[in-house]
């Protein structure tokens, strides 16, 4: 795009015209009046809450249902009250069994021992029932959260999130 301090007009349409957004943060699948699905990478509680502070912001007086994959035992393990107080800005919380990407499991270190501070109503949910899960809850606004494997269940949320908004 730069060429020796010129400017390359053309390469630049043609950077855009291919460009085809970021991918995973705050990725809106469906935004409806009647249901919302937001998919974000967040996995840090800094950016959950305000992630969150963000959605409660578009969304006031919506019931928010957020569902985590935490990522990595030793993230868990040292932001745990941090993730529970982020996590406790939603309505509802479904956490699913903790992405280990490079690590081993830490004895005593599970999505479990987040419920405990969480201050809203919260259930670990495994990763392959979490559509299912989402369909039998009410709430109109979701949202998965993290950096492991969730986005993997992105296509089967949005088809019950959307299956709701017709109902």
């Amino acid at each position: 795009l730069w060429a020796g301090g010129d400017f390359d007009e053309a390469g630049l349409k043609a950077a855009l015209e291919e460009f085809s957004g970021i991918k995973r943060r705050f990725e809106c699948y469906i935004n409806t009046p009647k249901g919302v699905y937001i998919d974000d990478y967040a996995h840090h509680p800094r950016e959950l809450e305000a992630a969150i502070r963000s959605i409660r912001g578009m969304f006031p007086e919506r019931k928010l249902t957020v569902a985590f994959q935490p990522h990595l035992y030793t993230r868990t393990r040292d932001f745990a009250g941090d993730f529970s107080r982020a996590l406790s800005l939603a309505d509802n919380v479904l956490l699913l069994p903790i992405y280990p990407a490079r690590e081993l499991p830490i004895e005593g270190v599970t999505s479990q021992m987040l419920l405990a501070d969480i201050t809203v109503p919260c259930e670990i949910v495994p990763k392959a029932e979490l559509a299912q899960r989402v369909a039998e809850i009410e709430t109109d606004v979701m949202v998965t959260f993290g950096a492991g494997d969730i986005d993997r269940e992105c296509d089967k949320v949005a088809e019950v999130v959307g299956a709701k908004t017709l109902a």
